[in-house]
């Protein structure tokens, strides 16, 4: 049962959050009121979080899944005591406050990923989930939980319908991540209206198929939610789902049970009939009572004290485990342990040919040995993308402290569980496939490099050359439409040298993510990468091959067409014509030099340039100026052994250079 005070406090959250939507003018008021009771509860009596220090390591971690609620998490937010000033919830979705439309990671403290695309929270606690696991596994030792945390989550009926969270549900399930617990906002309103015009299956059922334990509680009877979440506590074998049959907009007099409450304010006089029926001043506007917000701030002493518990346990760690801490402290600081750059290999001519693809497994297991907490894997594609660790199990139930995650094909979970895993703060993940599928994982991505995190992409399989497969796995717009991607880095290295080098660079990169993109064919081993890509690999573009005088041609070119681009050269020198060649991995990381260097990659007087890239054409011309020209190709591909496609779309040394002497009149 819920007393006075219990009452109050969840009023409290219900009425914050129809005011700040109300003068906003805009919002989702419906699902903060509807789960107010069950948010109180979670918030008030389980989560462990300290709001002094947001970023404690062994903080559970809360995500709002449907983040179109964000009002809720504010409420909550500002209420326990967080540094989110009541101004900031009045100013909700306005320019330049911290509390935008939808939670963003970053922005506000105690948001611990960007949510709103629907699914994409519920995978990302997944991910935290294993992180958890995986850490206490590898740190842990007997009678030093260093990482015992919970990660709990809201989720709604928009979640459970997105295929992102039935992947990311199936794998949880089948991990047995029994400190994965998610709370869904069960009210059977959609958008649309009823969700029985969409969304008729047994949800319960579908979770208990896939491995999840499952209950039903009212969202309105305290105690009820209280027992539950205990149980799912106590449930370690298994991920926990509560259904809480809820009702959206609970408590107003005409628009509970409504689509109407899911995505618009309720109105002036709407917020005035609820508040009375909530026995709330109904001209009261952003009010918290004493009682209640004295409850909420509880939080503030009970984590400090349960911060200070962990700190001391964790000086013992420290004493006793000296090696583990220093490391531990380092990769919260955000650093790298050392040794790893050293153990990166440098190929020669000799050990070549081989695909880029290879290169980077060669790469991934030299430096893994240096990275501990370096853990990622592939959407059942590792022996093709060449993303397994040598030496470590697989991250199972049995095994927690394997380094190989096995996603199964499910590409789009596996993005949302990557930013998962980077999010908790002391992993580097890595995740592959091929890169036609990366389609699947778009939406992830693209959060990642919103939220900045250093989530590094193993994209193989990069252009027509997989050959007899054909159209649909040859990716031929994927790179013009990945490098449309604010803050995604992008390297397509010509040979191993560059490969080894591109893994530096997304290693040393906090601030975003970034995507190798690698051969299924095997590549020369180009001896002028040997000698000049260590230093040019992370400005995006360099000169790889030079005439003795100024230039009258420039071939720029990324990937395997690069030692295409110096047949091509060693051909027209025959011809006396003096060729640069530019090898370009990078768009982003180009554009990101100076002027000064970019002008002496590519001197603006010297207007003869043809770019060379098996792929669309698209944004090549911004290198190649208004005189250049580009070779690609802007059509899908074909089924064929990848030489003959070589040929047949021009991408031989000799179809360049003819191509060239076009150009050159």
């Amino acid at each position: 049962m819920s007393s006075t005070l219990d009452q109050l406090c969840i009023n409290t959250i219900r009425t914050l959050a129809m005011d700040g939507v109300q003068k906003a003018n805009s919002g989702h008021p419906g699902m903060p009121m509807g789960m107010a009771d069950v948010a109180y509860v979670l918030w008030t009596r389980f989560l462990k979080h300290n709001p002094a220090n947001p970023r404690w390591p062994n903080r559970d971690r809360f995500v709002l899944s449907a983040g179109h609620g964000s009002m809720l998490l504010y409420s909550l937010l500002h209420l326990t005591g967080y540094d989110l000033p009541l101004e900031e919830l009045k100013n909700f979705r306005q320019w330049g406050s911290r509390t935008p439309g939808h939670p963003e990671y970053g922005l506000t403290p105690g948001v611990e990923t960007t949510t709103g695309p629907l699914g994409q929270g519920f995978a990302n606690g997944v991910g935290m989930a294993i992180a958890e696991r995986f850490l206490a596994a590898t740190f842990n030792r007997p009678g030093f939980p260093i990482f015992d945390h919970y990660v709990y989550a809201i989720v709604s009926d928009g979640d459970l319908m997105e295929g992102v969270s039935q992947e990311a549900a199936s794998l949880a399930g089948h991990l047995g991540l029994g400190k994965l617990i998610y709370l869904y906002d069960d009210n059977e309103i959609s958008i649309e209206g009823s969700t029985s015009i969409t969304f008729t299956e047994d949800v319960p059922m579908r979770f208990r198929a896939y491995n999840w334990h499952v209950q039903e509680v009212d969202a309105y009877d305290l105690d009820a939610i209280t027992a539950a979440i205990r149980a799912a506590q106590l449930e370690t074998e298994r991920p926990s789902l509560i259904v809480c049959h809820s009702h959206i907009a609970y408590g107003s007099p005409n628009k509970q049970d409504s689509e109407e409450a899911h995505g618009a304010p309720l109105g002036e006089e709407e917020v005035r009939l609820t508040k009375e029926k909530l026995g709330w001043p109904p001209d009261a506007h952003f009010y918290i009572p004493d009682e209640a917000l004295q409850v909420f701030r509880r939080a503030l002493e009970e984590g400090k004290k349960a911060e200070e518990e962990w700190n001391n346990l964790f000086n013992r760690y420290r004493e006793a485990y000296p090696q583990e801490a220093m490391l531990l402290e380092r990769l919260w600081a955000g650093e790298l342990p050392d040794g790893w750059k050293e153990a990166l290999p440098v190929f020669s001519t000799e050990d070549g040919p081989l695909a880029t693809r290879q290169a980077s497994g060669k790469v991934l297991n030299a430096i893994a040995r240096a990275l501990p907490t370096l853990i990622g894997g592939s959407a059942d594609l590792a022996p093709s993308n060449n993303t397994l660790l040598k030496g470590t199990p697989d991250f199972q139930r049995e095994t927690p402290g394997g380094r190989n995650l096995r996603f199964g094909v499910r590409e789009h979970a596996m993005g949302a569980i990557l930013n998962g895993l980077a999010l908790h703060g002391e992993i580097r993940p890595y995740g592959g496939t091929f890169l036609v599928f990366s389609d699947y994982m778009r939406p992830a991505v693209r959060l990642a490099a919103m939220m900045h995190l250093p989530v590094v992409y193993v994209w193989t399989h990069d252009s027509l050359w997989i050959g007899e497969d054909g159209p649909t796995h040859q990716p031929v717009e994927h790179l013009a439409a990945l490098r449309a991607i604010p803050n995604l880095v992008i390297i397509r290295p010509a040979d191993a040298n560059e490969t080894a080098l591109a893994w530096r660079v997304a290693l040393e990169r906090r601030d975003g993510p970034t995507a190798l993109v690698l051969t299924r064919q095997s590549l020369p081993i180009l001896a002028e990468t040997r000698r000049e890509a260590a230093q040019s690999v992370a400005r995006g573009a360099y000169i790889l091959a030079d005439s003795s005088g100024l230039p009258s041609l420039i071939l720029i070119a990324s990937g395997s067409e690069v030692h295409v681009a110096l047949g091509a050269r060693d051909l027209l020198a025959k011809k006396g014509i003096a060729v640069r060649v530019v090898s370009m991995p990078s768009w982003e990381l180009f554009d990101a030099q100076p002027a000064e260097y970019r002008d002496m990659v590519l001197p603006p007087a010297i207007s003869a340039r043809l770019a060379i890239e098996a792929g669309i054409t698209q944004g090549w011309h911004k290198y190649v100026g208004p005189h250049g020209d580009v070779i690609g190709i802007n059509r899908f591909g074909a089924s064929a052994p990848y030489k003959v496609l070589m040929k047949e779309f021009g991408f031989t040394a000799e179809a360049v250079a003819e191509r060239a002497l076009r150009l050159l009149g």
